[in-house]
């Protein structure tokens, strides 16, 4: 089962359930009236280009966004929300200098939907080092996550790298959360999203946060145009991946960290 937390709870606590597990649930962390600025943002893209990304996999139910720092101002708040960030670097930051965004994506499950096929996130890259996590996961629910509207489907344990097609049913946990709750998991964690058997929509922000040595699943500097990832602080533009790793990886002219030299 997935351990779930109060909005108080220390990032040290939800660190250890969700090394433990593969997934740590916490309530209630983001403010309404953020959400609200977020889906008001999205709202319009949504409808325009939503649709853009469905297949088989992603379901053709379902509309997605990438791109989010593209698309709303507001979504930085939460995708650099402290805790957010906090339990990023004890997870993360045991294999690597600093981490960068993976992706963040928008996610509305319209009413119909299936569920989505069983996955593990690290399976975007083509080799697992034991022991290491590649990516973790946030997913931040902009509505009240139900069984009925199609909560997120979660293997609690599968980061042990078991095969996905011995997965039993009765080992996946639809994880019900309120609106401003984040689950959060780890990149080898088994999940899914849920079918969506209600008539209202169900829409989440997932990010994923990544070693920073390793390519981004969503390249930053090609979807966020350069005048918007100009306007954010420097906080942001480091996890877009304006940054280097270390004094030799991602040199480049006005490097922040000092590290440009003349070949």
């Amino acid at each position: 089962m997935i351990s779930v937390f109060t909005n108080d709870a220390s990032a040290d606590e939800v660190i250890k359930a969700l090394l433990l597990d593969g997934g740590a649930l916490v309530s209630d962390l983001i403010e309404t009236d953020l959400m609200a600025r977020v889906k008001n943002e999205l709202r319009d893209p949504f409808n325009e280009q939503g649709d853009k990304f469905t297949n088989d996999f992603n379901g053709y139910l379902t509309l997605r966004l990438g791109g989010m720092l593209g698309l709303s101002r507001s979504a930085a708040d939460i995708i650099a929300h402290p805790h957010v960030l906090a339990v990023a670097d004890g997870v993360l930051k045991r294999h690597c200098v600093n981490y960068q965004l993976g992706s963040s994506t928008a996610i509305q499950i319209l009413p119909g939907e299936t569920e989505q096929e069983l996955h593990r996130d690290d399976d975007f890259y083509p080799i697992h080092i034991p022991g290491i996590e590649f990516q973790i996961s946030a997913m931040v629910a902009l509505d009240d996550f139900t069984i009925e509207n199609g909560a997120t489907r979660v293997v609690a344990g599968s980061h042990d790298m078991r095969p996905i097609e011995g997965v039993a049913e009765s080992d996946v946990e639809q994880v019900v959360m309120s609106a401003g709750s984040i689950l959060y998991y780890l990149g080898g964690t088994v999940h899914g999203g849920g079918a969506n058997r209600s008539g209202q929509p169900r829409t989440g922000l997932i990010t994923t946060y990544s070693l920073g040595w390793l390519r981004q699943e969503e390249n930053q500097y090609l979807t966020v145009p350069r005048d918007i990832a100009d306007a954010y602080p420097e906080s942001i533009r480091r996890l877009m991946g304006y940054q280097s790793h270390g004094p030799y990886l991602d040199v480049f002219p006005n490097d922040p960290d000092g590290h440009w030299f003349d070949a």
